[in-house]
């Protein structure tokens, strides 16, 4: 049977998911009668909550004699750890891109990827039925993009294709028939090449290892693209590191393929198919697995560094252990190596008393990811704030920068170019009306000056601007950037909290906890008005008298308290706080350091 391997590019919310829903629905994929899932390929239930693609996903169809592997990519560049191994087993990429928004900043990185692979693009205009979609300007925007990203005149010449996901048509005209997806499927089988390494199909077998999976009853699954030779179940093959020393010699006990959404056994593995192989211990993500006779490892994709840090260590607040059963530093590091091992984008290092761990990844989403993740499997946690790592290049120190695509209501556009080149020392791209009494700005920022400031910026723009971040270089370090402005109100007593007082403390700030809630002397329970930390007693209650007189009992009326997310909270907390994350609470408190501690904390922060 025919191979074609693609992968599907998209910025989060375009409509990813939907289309390939749509795709694996008009193959034939489904029998006529079969329950299925609306976005079947989002399996994660973060995944589903979120509405966004995590981990990328292999599937495929079959149209008119040809198979068809589609890979799901993930749409947020922190999650670039995945499509940077991914886009090594495909031969061509789908580029979706919303109508009405364009081409958006993680589309942009995971298409340098792509391009940069010599990897061959078709463009599909997705919702263009949507009443503010501009087509024809989308499909310029991804032009210049392509031409921006240094793409060679093959990968210009690209196809376009208007569409609706969810409505499940896809056209080359934009008032086409609006039927099926039946002209995508044939301008993938037309455009795509088919995988070169189907022509070496009688050398040794080799694979590259890019994602590890494990099965309850198989054990430890290794996915690829299988890229010379063939593998029979029952083969012995070995395993190279990227080095081309031996990892282990094992016998393949059985081979995965990708049939719709379930992968069945086969006996045969050929040439420019994408399998999973089982029978493996030890080899992992970027290993070759490879026929006994071979022992040169094929080339690994490299991976970007990562340019975030976050300390993970024990909950040891007063409150420890209520909810969760996962408090051990020993269970916590053993958890944090198992998630390594699978995601090549983050590195963990112990730190010198051997109770906390460093882990290092791509941005606060990745991390609030892991940590939603733990909390849900019964870990308890202390968190601390997110450090960006420092590179010394040519002896000068230099430190991470983003690419921001900010779109904003033209009247708080202002208030986003001060906060942004000012204080938190960007520096301004471009600034274009986007229609509809939006402006889109563009500037590159350094990733420390963007910790913590989504909730200020959400606030700024009145909880209507849309803020999109990815990597773009490292860059000279920029001198100091200030931290949060407001102080915080911090609990002196431990109990449960007493509607009469915080009523009496509202006038201090904002508060994080309602009546009847446990807290503990040194939690965080508010936002002080102002600049300086407060001590405050949320326990004080009424006091009593034997005498009643009007006007003195009034109703005790709360405002409604602050809920922070998990990133939030992150985000949100300076160098000598943690946020607490138990299965069922997410609580902010005063990490008390001693002043050898403050000092190093003081120097890495500039």
């Amino acid at each position: 049977m025919d191979l074609r391997n693609i992968a599907i590019i998209a910025h989060v919310d375009h409509g990813k998911t939907t289309l390939v829903d749509e795709l694996l629905k008009q193959s034939g994929t489904f029998r006529e009668n079969q329950a299925t899932t609306e976005r079947a390929m989002d399996s994660n239930d973060l995944e589903r909550e979120r509405g966004i693609t995590i981990l990328a996903k292999a599937t495929s169809v079959e149209w008119k004699g040809t198979r068809i592997n589609i890979v799901d990519t993930p749409g947020h560049a922190d999650f670039g750890g995945e499509v940077e191994r991914i886009l090594s087993m495909v031969d061509g990429v789908v580029l979706l891109v919303d109508a009405a928004e364009g081409p958006m900043p993680q589309t942009k990185f995971v298409t340098s990827k792509a391009l940069a692979l010599g990897l061959r693009p078709i463009v599909v205009l997705n919702k263009v039925d949507k009443p503010d979609a501009e087509p024809d300007r989308a499909l310029d925007e991804c032009f210049d993009l392509f031409a921006n990203l240094g793409a060679d005149d093959d990968q210009l010449d690209f196809p376009a294709m208007y569409a609706s996901g969810r409505s499940g048509w896809a056209d080359m005209e934009l008032d086409g028939p609006r039927e099926d997806l039946s002209a995508l499927f044939d301008l993938i089988v037309e455009h795509v090449p088919a995988p070169k390494q189907v022509e070496d199909r009688d050398k040794p077998f080799r694979m590259l290892a890019t994602t590890l999976g494990a099965d309850p009853f198989i054990g430890r699954l290794l996915t690829g693209r299988v890229e010379s030779g063939t593998l029979k179940a029952g083969q012995t093959i070995h395993a190279l590191s990227r080095e081309g020393d031996r990892i282990e010699q094992f016998r393949c006990t059985k081979i995965l393929a990708f049939r719709g959404l379930q992968q069945q056994p086969i006996d045969v593995a050929e040439a420019g198919d994408i399998v999973s192989i089982a029978g493996m211990s030890k080899a992992t993500v970027a290993d070759t697995l490879a026929d006994t006779s071979i022992d040169v490892p094929l080339p690994a994709q490299p991976i970007d560094p990562p340019t975030i840090t976050v300390t993970f260590g024990i909950n040891d607040s007063p409150l420890a252990g209520r909810d969760g059963k996962k408090v051990q530093s020993r269970v916590i590091r053993d958890r944090l190596m198992k998630e390594a091992e699978t995601n090549v984008a983050i590195k963990i290092s112990d730190t010198p008393g051997g109770e906390a761990f460093e882990v290092a990844g791509r941005g606060e989403l990745q991390m609030g990811v892991l940590i939603e993740n733990m909390r849900r499997e019964g870990f308890e946690l202390s968190i601390s704030r997110p450090q960006v790592l420092f590179q010394e290049i040519d002896g000068e120190r230099h430190e991470p920068v983003e690419e921001v695509t900010i779109d904003v209501d033209d009247e708080y556009s202002g208030a986003v170019i001060e906060k942004i080149t000012g204080t938190r020392k960007g520096e301004l791209v471009e600034m274009k009306q986007s229609g509809a009494g939006k402006t889109r700005i563009i500037a590159h920022v350094p990733s420390r000056g963007l910790i913590g400031y989504h909730g200020e910026f959400l606030t700024d723009t009145r909880g209507t601007g849309v803020m999109n971040r990815v990597f773009h270089e490292w860059a000279p370090y920029k001198g100091a950037i200030p931290g949060r402005r407001a102080g915080v109100l911090i609990s002196m007593e431990d109990g449960v909290s007493v509607a009469y007082a915080i009523f009496n403390l509202e006038d201090r700030g904002k508060f994080f906890i309602g009546a009847q809630e446990q807290v503990y002397q040194g939690m965080i329970i508010g936002e002080h008005s102002r600049d300086n930390d407060l001590e405050v007693n949320p326990l004080k209650g009424k006091k009593l008298t034997n005498v009643r007189a009007s006007g003195t009992d009034e109703a005790v009326r709360l405002t409604t308290p602050v809920r922070m997310s998990l990133e939030e909270a992150i985000a949100y907390i300076d160098n000598d706080e943690l946020v607490e994350v138990t299965p069922n609470s997410i609580r902010l408190r005063k990490r008390y350091l001693d002043p050898h501690e403050r000092k190093r904390q003081a120097r890495a922060a500039g």
